[in-house]
């Protein structure tokens, strides 16, 4: 997988100014965490974005959006979402705020 510079960039639009935010590669792309915790990523097949298990239901009923991948098993709580999703400002912001919400209930790392 290659890195997506545009999608990284709409990723830190959001995220950059959020106390904890951090970054590093990993999945082959871009991952960002918050409090040592990863929150989402950015890879050149799709927004990948932590939601938690029993709360990626509503996301994945989206057009554009599937379970996220790791060795060919399902990532329960992990969607990987298109640019249909991620490029719709409105769904960006959406999808993001409900992996901080999640994110923020785990302890610091």
């Amino acid at each position: 997988m290659a890195r997506d510079p545009g999608l990284e960039e709409l990723l830190r639009d959001v995220l950059a100014q959020r106390p904890g935010v951090s970054e590093k590669a990993m999945f082959g792309g871009r991952a960002f965490l918050l409090n040592g915790n990863l929150l989402c990523g950015a890879r050149d097949d799709g927004m990948l974005v932590r939601l938690g298990k029993g709360n990626d239901g509503w996301a994945l009923a989206l057009s554009g959006a599937v379970r996220m991948l790791s060795g060919g098993r399902p990532m329960q709580g992990w969607v990987r979402v298109d640019a249909g999703v991620y490029g719709d400002d409105t769904m960006r912001l959406r999808i993001l705020d409900a992996a901080i919400a999640y994110v923020e209930t785990l302890p610091a790392k």
